[in-house]
């Protein structure tokens, strides 16, 4: 294992490339205290679940779709949402104030 502040991250690029080829992962910090990590990507991190949580991470930040976050966890739509619904993550983000107007302006 390696530790670098994250001021320093970029900064030793061929340290940080030489440890995770060698499987060693990397803390990172931020004035001391650890901040996250770094590791490649490979079956065992597939299998711990830890792609599954971050591409669910992803979508619920909105930075991937919901036919991305299928792809990614090789699950159908149905599946998919079937799983967001059990980690109460929302599959729309929407204004309710914004539909209700919607909904009076139909109305009239």
């Amino acid at each position: 294992m390696q530790i670098v502040a994250i001021k320093d991250f970029g900064l030793n690029q061929s340290a940080v490339t030489k440890s995770l080829e060698n499987s060693e992962f990397i803390l990172i910090t931020k004035k001391g205290t650890p901040f996250g990590i770094a590791t490649t990507f490979d079956e065992t991190i597939i299998q711990s679940g830890l792609y599954s949580s971050l591409v669910l991470k992803a979508f619920e930040q909105g930075n991937i779709s919901l036919s991305q976050l299928c792809k990614s966890l090789k699950l159908t739509k149905s599946k998919t949402m079937k799983l967001l619904s059990t980690l109460n993550i929302p599959i729309t983000d929407y204004e309710l104030k914004e539909d209700l107007k919607g909904i009076e302006r139909f109305l009239k």
